[in-house]
């Protein structure tokens, strides 16, 4: 039977998606890794099917992206989405994997670098994650750097986190978004977030009010012919942090844990945030699906300021 989605390359944007697209209306961009590999089941799947849902509600249409037997797809079904999230066999595909699942008809779940560059093909122009990946722990020695930051800095996206995960370098990783050329806005906030916890402990040059504004400053780019993503710092509210203390004292056991037991590279980022949820009980867990939530909602506000001034 044919496939219903419209291909664009090797890339398949659903029929919702495309018609929302050609009409000019508002569409925001979400991962699959944070229902394949970042949540547990079956919550990952209760927090995927609640992002879309909250996100018609809003007038905007959802573009969960993910890759079923090679089929890189913009816009997810249902049925694709559920058969992603219980299958103990996907893999994680960051942006150089994709062609390798492609040819091996691999099924996986999208990074943020992956899933952007997949929305940014397919003229999606805003995108909600949870956290970026950044700059590594020791990456002076080890030269560990997500693809996210190069990835982003050559596509003219908007991009709305809650900063990069704590156990990254987030000195450094500031660094390298500002030599990147990545524009960095703080949502009400100079205070650049941690993911788990409000305030890093960072500052940021510039903030933003509004959806609005931060509409404006994407369409200024635009018109600049600048054309690398502008990130949306959105921290979580503070009632519903991880309570600092508590989160300074477990990501410091769970670097130690990681060294004695030798553990680095690709292994080193779930190792610290499976230590993380255990040794808060879970807590760390709920912060990360609140930040998601959160981030879901400010990406359609912004989706929608673009869309209406079009």
């Amino acid at each position: 039977m044919p496939s219903p989605h419209h291909a664009l390359g090797h890339i398949e944007i659903s029929p919702e998606v495309h018609d929302a697209l050609h009409r000019g209306l508002p569409v925001l961009a979400l991962e699959s890794t944070i229902f394949t590999h970042g949540l547990p089941r079956p919550r990952n799947l209760e927090v995927a099917r609640e992002a879309e849902d909250r996100l018609r509600g809003r007038g905007v249409v959802p573009a969960t992206i993910g890759v079923v037997d090679g089929r890189a797809i913009v816009g997810l079904s249902p049925a694709e989405i559920d058969r992603l999230g219980n299958d103990d066999d996907v893999v994680k595909l960051s942006l150089r994997d994709l062609p390798v699942a492609a040819a091996k008809r691999l099924s996986g779940g999208t990074t943020v670098a992956a899933t952007a560059f997949l929305a940014a093909r397919a003229g999606i122009r805003v995108f909600s994650t949870g956290g970026l990946g950044g700059v590594h722990r020791d990456a002076q020695q080890t030269f560990d750097e997500s693809a996210d930051l190069p990835t982003l800095a050559a596509l003219p996206l908007v991009v709305v986190s809650a900063g990069v995960k704590s156990i990254l370098d987030v000195p450094l990783t500031l660094e390298r978004m500002e030599t990147l050329g990545l524009t960095v806005v703080g949502y009400r906030t100079t205070d650049y977030p941690g993911f788990y916890i409000a305030d890093s402990g960072l500052d940021i040059e510039y903030s933003s009010d509004s959806a609005d504004e931060i509409a404006d400053i994407a369409r200024a780019r635009d018109a600049l012919g600048i054309t690398s993503t502008l990130l949306v710092a959105r921290p979580v509210d503070t009632d519903l942090q991880l309570p600092p203390e508590l989160h300074d004292a477990v990501l410091s056991r769970a670097l130690n844990a990681a060294a004695s037991a030798g553990v680095s590279g690709h292994d080193i980022t779930p190792f610290l945030l499976d230590f993380m949820q255990r040794e808060t009980g879970g807590r760390s867990l709920d912060v990360n699906v609140e930040v998601y939530r959160g981030n879901v909602a400010l990406g359609a506000e912004i989706a929608a300021a673009l869309a209406g001034a079009e």
